[in-house]
């Protein structure tokens, strides 16, 4: 945008130094000039400003020692930056694993600065950033993770579970983003290996009251988009598998209410998958590769037949998702940390 504004100002500079000694012809082509300019500037600003666009990384977490980063996590870091910049994105969603492999002791932790603040560093990443807690933020303080949102001007963590609401630039449409905290829902792993399921929710009457808060959340919901987050996935064919807690409460409630999609992490890799109830389609993204790549696909056949659409691992890069929401489509983007292109896949707005 900056350039092209630049471009205006230059093809006018030059249309008024010359055009006191030009022939006709030539102030006609200049003036063309100008107004091609000035289309292209309009044009160039319309698009910036009539989409929303936003990241999603999950499994970000870092090493609880020197030095506190991997390599995936700076490359992810780095690429996100760069596809930040490009698409000048409003916010990125965390997805949990917010810290390996035990969370934060405290508020004043050296680990947010460590893993968070001193690695996500491109300008244009200085924007919100909202965040849900993942089974390793569990072992620690997650109380300790939501308080550091008054100490970070981008790090947002309001409660375990919350809303958010974003409208599309230029258009009624609008995108609702429900934050889950899957862990107070279905508990934490045992040891966290291959095909570990959750033990069952710590506390009955705190899972319930986040159950009726995503069913009220849902009920009445009339955006455009619905994305349900939260670290678990619904279904994966990867190391860990389908969520049974999550397939047998969660996976119902997406149909009912017609949910656009359910972004999760936990899984080290990339995937979509796409299942159709009661012809009421579901799309599920596991964004789990920021820190963190695992190649297993054991749980292939415990996915709905057919639902599997990508899968990605790349051992050495992993990756995050750009979103682009309009009133037309929103449309999901795996990116490599080396910073490419991957896979992306359309939705269309709920009816």
């Amino acid at each position: 945008m900056l350039a092209v504004y630049k471009a205006c100002i230059l093809i006018n500079t030059q249309y008024q130094l010359h055009t006191h000694s030009a022939t006709l012809e030539e102030k006609i082509m200049a003036i063309a000039g100008v107004l091609l300019a000035l289309c292209c500037m309009i044009s160039v600003g319309w698009a910036s400003g009539s989409s929303l666009r936003f990241l999603a990384v999950g499994d970000w977490g870092g090493l609880p020692s020197k030095p506190y980063t991997t390599h995936i996590e700076t490359s992810v870091a780095h690429a996100m930056g760069q596809t930040a910049a490009k698409y000048q994105t409003k916010f990125t969603l965390a997805l949990g694993d917010n810290f390996y492999y035990d969370g934060v002791k405290h508020v004043d932790d050296a680990r947010f600065h460590e893993t968070f603040e001193n690695v996500y560093t491109d300008k244009a990443l200085q924007t919100p950033w909202y965040i849900v807690a993942g089974n390793h933020d569990h072992r620690g303080n997650v109380d300790a993770e939501i308080e550091y949102s008054k100490k970070s001007h981008r790090w947002n963590f309001p409660h375990y579970y919350y809303p958010l609401q974003f409208s599309i630039p230029g258009s009624q449409a609008t995108v609702s983003i429900l934050m889950l905290d899957t862990i107070q829902l279905c508990g934490n792993t045992k040891h966290d290996l291959a095909g570990d399921q959750p033990q069952g929710p710590a506390d009955i009457k705190v899972a319930n009251a986040q159950w009726d808060w995503l069913e009220e959340n849902l009920k009445n919901n009339k955006a455009s988009y619905i994305i349900v987050a939260g670290h678990y996935p619904v279904i994966s064919i990867a190391e860990h598998g389908p969520t049974k807690c999550l397939t047998q409460k969660l996976m119902p409630m997406l149909y009912k209410y017609k949910v656009t999609a359910f972004f999760s992490g936990h899984d080290h890799n990339l995937q979509h998958l796409q299942h159709t109830q009661s012809g009421v389609p579901v799309d599920y993204f596991v964004i789990g590769s920021g820190n963190f790549v695992v190649t297993s696909t054991a749980h292939h056949s415990a996915v709905p037949s057919g639902s599997l659409k990508y899968h990605g691992a790349d051992k050495h890069n992993g990756g995050f998702a750009y979103i682009e929401a309009t009133p037309q489509a929103m449309t999901l983007s795996f990116i490599s940390g080396s910073g490419a292109h991957l896979y992306s896949h359309s939705m269309k707005p709920r009816k």
